[in-house]
């Protein structure tokens, strides 16, 4: 009788189920948006609700949206990395659950962010603001990056000493302080505007949502259920 037990499957059939299809949905709409890139932005990702291109299916489509190689490869390299784990430790139902409302929660802050810039633009009524304005509701957003910022601040609540290391800069420390000073940086670029072009508010709402969740979870003691 052989001593050991015959591993079957591939890389992709010792990744939790939740995790796996979301890394594959997340690449196969990427290759659809290489094909047709003006179809999936402008039909899947996030625009404002008074914008003339929002559609109500995209608060959850954008999720799965990317903008480029490097985009994706990090998005999807840390839900590897820490969905796995995350999911493996609260559960398959409650991971599903956590992915999503932690998307929500980032599009909601987002676009509260925007309502408080489109008001302004609207009372200014200048030919700037106007023009700002129009800007606002020809900008999507796209991405799996605020459920992804939920995922880390859910890692750094389990697993609080944990060691992180960056791919770049090779910095490592324990997960609670790497996750502060992430959250610290978006806080601070998105105040200031110092980083156009990055969604630092649906960052942060996405962190913030995965740690009511992580929390109320644990307070009620369905943190662990299945």
């Amino acid at each position: 009788m052989p001593y050991y037990q015959q591993q079957r499957g591939g890389f992709l059939s010792n990744i939790p189920v939740v995790t796996r299809n979301l890394l594959v949905i997340n690449v196969v709409m990427f290759i659809a948006t290489l094909v047709n890139e003006d179809f999936m932005v402008g039909t899947f990702s996030m625009f404002y609700p008074a914008s003339p291109f929002f559609r109500f299916w995209q608060p959850v489509t954008y999720m799965f949206m990317h903008g480029g190689f490097w985009h994706i490869f990090f998005n999807m390299y840390t839900l590897l990395m820490f969905g796995t784990v995350v999911e493996r430790t609260i559960g398959t139902r409650n991971f599903i659950i956590f992915y999503f409302v932690t998307g929500l929660g980032a599009m909601a802050l987002h676009t509260g962010v925007e309502y408080l810039q489109a008001s302004h633009y609207i009372a200014a009524g200048t030919p700037a603001a106007q023009v700002s304005l129009s800007q606002l509701y020809r900008t999507p957003m796209l991405g799996a990056s605020g459920a992804i910022y939920g995922l880390l601040v859910a890692y750094a609540m389990l697993f609080p000493d944990a060691r992180m290391t960056l791919l770049f800069p090779p910095v490592t420390l324990d997960a609670k302080w790497m996750v502060i000073i992430f959250i610290a940086i978006e806080l601070l670029t998105g105040v200031t505007g110092t980083q156009m072009g990055v969604a630092h508010f649906a960052h942060l709402g996405g962190a913030l949502l995965g740690f009511l969740l992580i929390y109320f979870w644990r307070k009620s003691g369905k943190l662990w259920r299945r």
